[in-house]
């Protein structure tokens, strides 16, 4: 069996269980796991130098700028939700442009919220379907979900899709009415699809069957919060500031997502959680440091500048 197929079926087989773990069963098996593919990958995370490569027509970012800042957030279950008005007001202090990402069949997302959002200057993304893992399945179940995803698209009148765990089938995503995905990651070996697309820059996906077809991918180049605070147990930022500085060295872009549900707001302490105190000091950080040498920006309007500058 090819080691493709093998890690689908370890992926399906993981899914299927997962429901009857505990979280902490679960999160004890991502810790041990991740022990072994930290070790195994240290010569290609946190840093992958083969991602540094920049596109053959490379122009520049708008502004003259040295580096691109995104910052997107998944909040992937109610808790995470009811956290979102505070995320937003913090980044709303520091004045960084956002998304949050939502998932349309898992929890009630109100109208009055979005428009908050909306009115305060963020973006809107849709994050898969239910959280489930089996989206990206089978073709049969990925065709009876991506209706509906097309039409919270349309509704929360959004243009990126953001799939759960990363789980991804480029090709079929062509089916999915958005402009731009953020579905992958310069290197991470500690996702399902480890399979990493090596560049810190955004790149055109053009469809197979119709080259005419195409979209942006916006790959996350900064380790995922809950991966640093939760499976590896970080407890400091020191590898996002090495990525950062690597990053902006190298003219990059630095994408980092957060995941409310796993921010702490209060002083005391919540298993499964991390101060958003980290997350402030990577804000502080990268805006002390690089003070007017970066571009923040919303993923659909970097979307926008890449299809008109990049299609090629």
């Amino acid at each position: 069996m090819k080691s493709g197929s093998m890690k689908k079926y370890i992926n399906m087989a993981y899914y299927f269980i997962k429901p009857f773990l505990s979280r902490k069963v679960q999160l004890f098996l991502r810790r041990r796991y991740a022990i072994l593919k930290r070790c195994l990958n240290k010569n290609k995370w946190p840093i992958d130098y083969q991602a540094a490569k920049k596109p053959g027509n490379w122009q520049g970012w708008p502004d003259n700028k040295q580096f691109a800042f995104i910052v997107t957030h998944d909040v992937e279950k109610l808790k995470g939700y009811q956290k979102v008005k505070k995320l937003a007001e913090l980044d709303l202090k520091y004045n960084v442009k956002s998304c949050f990402n939502f998932v349309p069949m898992l929890y009630s997302v109100e109208h009055d919220m979005l428009n908050y959002l909306k009115e305060s200057g963020f973006e809107i993304g849709v994050h898969g379907y239910n959280h489930d893992g089996k989206l990206f399945s089978s073709i049969n179940i990925f065709n009876s979900r991506y209706p509906v995803i097309n039409k919270y698209l349309n509704d929360w009148g959004s243009v990126g899709f953001y799939s759960p765990s990363t789980l991804r089938n480029m090709d079929w995503l062509h089916q999915i009415k958005m402009e731009y995905d953020s579905s992958t990651f310069d290197t991470d070996p500690f996702e399902p699809q480890p399979d990493g697309v090596k560049t810190i820059f955004p790149f055109i996906v053009k469809y197979e069957k119709d080259n005419s077809k195409s979209y942006v991918e916006i790959p996350y180049t900064l380790a995922q919060d809950h991966t640093m605070f939760n499976i590896l147990k970080e407890k400091s930022i020191d590898i996002w500031k090495m990525k950062v500085d690597w990053i902006a060295e190298n003219g990059g872009m630095v994408h980092v997502r957060t995941h409310p549900d796993y921010i702490n707001f209060s002083d005391n302490y919540v298993s499964c959680e991390y101060s958003v105190n980290l997350y402030m000091e990577l804000l502080e950080y990268i805006q002390s440091k690089y003070r007017d040498m970066y571009w923040n920006v919303l993923p659909k309007q970097l979307s926008s500048f890449w299809k008109t500058n990049y299609n090629d």
